[in-house]
């Protein structure tokens, strides 16, 4: 049997940025790929002739990041179970909060039975999240979890909240580490350390701090830039990656803190595994991440990170050993943990060496092998060896060696630390 697979999203770039490990699955198995996103928005870049060269049909659809556009939604749903059924889709694998609310309602009021995958890569309620995220992504979660065959999360948190959904009878919860790190592009090379740095633009000794993530307000670039206000007295250089919606309060915060020499925006960049040869640490400080991709291709590449405490970074960030864990909005704190780390080169070499050893878990080669066990369960069900019955099910399907949870930063005392 030929599988026909549609994959939905939000925005168009998030295949081709993080799925390229479930359209290789795909292609192994032959099955035929379709993709329903918003093409007018892509947010991250992305080669249209990824798309030609895979044989992925696109079906462009007026969905929208924020569920309040209901008009572009709800014809965004109706297009989804057009293609479901013209396509005569039988497995629907959608990603993003709205793409998995429309994904999975159009799946449940087609006219086929479609198997549905959720993969969650990030819950919008969660610990400390806001009254209106619970009120809102929480039910809605909840309700529609019994629309789903496989949830999928990628940290510990998440997975605990999903297990206490209903899922479909034939449910089931299960947890992989991400998308994976592509560990022959992300790797320490140091030879390369000089050429990054000098095509950075960085001089002789300064200490080289580099962010990269989508320029928002939940990216908390500007907890950061108030740490650097601090330690201005330092020689530092600090280069942020990416584009995004508050580019220019961003710049004028740099501004008028008196950082325009030392804060340097790149906009989007292809060669960040080039660029972090020569970085020192990279700054993570999110407000909210389901686990955080850039800061453990950065941590394959040897570079050590201080990066705000939450739910994703907890999963990998072993606080004093592989970096360093801030409070979010604490801006005393980064300042604090950059100036240590500054002032003590072998601390930061150990923990470049460390933090290059805990990412090999998070590698694409074992996000494959955690995704090849979901569509085989997927299109299996009970057939599948490894099936259990619905109270049993509640596992990951795979055991790997997990890190304990780090503990919350609480406010550090950073000096008598180390």
């Amino acid at each position: 049997m030929t599988h026909k697979v549609l994959i939905v999203t939000t925005v168009s770039g998030f295949l081709w940025q993080f799925e390229k490990n479930t359209v290789e699955i795909l292609k192994s198995q032959n099955a035929e790929i379709h993709y329903a996103s918003n093409f007018e928005n892509p947010a991250y870049a992305f080669d249209q002739k990824y798309f030609e060269e895979n044989r992925i049909q696109i079906h462009p659809i007026s969905i929208q990041k924020s569920p309040y556009r209901l008009k572009d939604n709800f014809s965004a749903w109706k297009s989804l179970m057009e293609i479901i059924e013209k396509e005569e889709i039988d497995t629907l694998h959608c990603h993003t909060p709205v793409g998995a609310v429309l994904g999975r309602l159009a799946a449940r009021f087609s006219k086929r039975q479609v198997k549905v995958i959720y993969t969650a890569h990030g819950f919008h309620f969660y610990k400390g999240a806001g009254l209106k995220n619970w009120l809102l992504y929480y039910q809605a979660e909840r309700f529609l979890a019994r629309y789903t065959d496989i949830l999928v999360t990628i940290n510990r948190e998440d997975e605990k909240r999903a297990r206490g959904f209903s899922l479909k009878d034939s449910g089931w919860v299960m947890k992989i580490p991400g998308v994976g790190v592509d560990r022959d592009k992300f790797r320490v090379r140091f030879e390369k350390r000089q050429e990054a740095r000098a095509a950075l633009g960085v001089k002789g000794e300064e200490l080289c701090l580099l962010t990269a993530a989508l320029l928002d307000k939940e990216k908390n670039y500007q907890t950061v830039l108030h740490a650097l206000a601090q330690i201005k007295d330092m020689a530092f250089r600090y280069y942020i990656c990416g584009e995004g919606p508050y580019r220019k309060a961003l710049e004028e915060q740099t501004a008028s803190l008196g950082l325009k020499e030392k804060v340097v925006f790149l906009g989007f960049r292809r060669d960040l595994d080039f660029l972090l040869q020569g970085v020192d640490i990279f700054l993570f400080p999110s407000l909210r991440e389901g686990l955080g991709m850039a800061a453990l291709e950065a941590m394959a590449c040897g570079v050590p990170v201080v990066g705000a405490d939450n739910r994703g970074t907890r999963e990998y960030i072993r606080h004093g050993e592989n970096g360093l864990l801030c409070q979010p909005r604490n801006a005393g704190d980064f300042a604090a943990a950059i100036r240590i780390l500054a002032q003590n080169p072998s601390l930061r070499n150990k923990m470049a060496v460390r933090a290059r050893k805990d990412s090999w878990r998070f590698g694409a080669e074992e996000s494959r092998l955690y995704m090849e066990q979901v569509y085989r369960i997927a299109w299996k069900g009970e057939d599948h060896p490894g099936y259990k019955s619905k109270n049993q099910r509640n596992h990951e399907p795979l055991q790997s060696p997990a890190f304990p949870l780090a503990e919350s930063s609480g406010g550090f005392r950073f000096e008598s630390e180390f």
